[in-house]
């Protein structure tokens, strides 16, 4: 652990040791985020689209096929909807 000291502005230098742990390069982004008493910093990666790929490798079942569920049973229910509907609209055969 290592101590830093604010600048007038609120700057602060994080110590090299530090950087070079987390990967925290000049011209690096980083995302600072206060928690109840203390402030934390995480560098964002620099390509963020290889960094997510593979993300949900780790969930089990496909989300495309969770995802093709879904959409099914959703279509299911507003055809349930629609009958319903058309049902009660119907003129019946008496007040013709």
């Amino acid at each position: 652990m290592s101590i830093a000291t604010t600048s007038a502005k609120g700057q602060v230098v994080i110590p090299k040791k530090e950087r070079e742990k987390v990967g925290i390069k000049p011209g690096s982004k980083v995302i600072v985020e206060a928690i109840n008493d203390h402030i934390e910093i995480y560098p964002l990666p620099e390509d963020p689209i290889e960094y997510l790929c593979g993300i949900f490798e780790r969930y089990p079942g496909s989300l495309t096929e969770a995802l093709l569920k879904d959409r099914k049973e959703d279509a299911d229910l507003e055809e349930k909807k629609f009958a319903r509907l058309f049902r009660y609209t119907r003129p019946s055969e008496k007040r013709r």
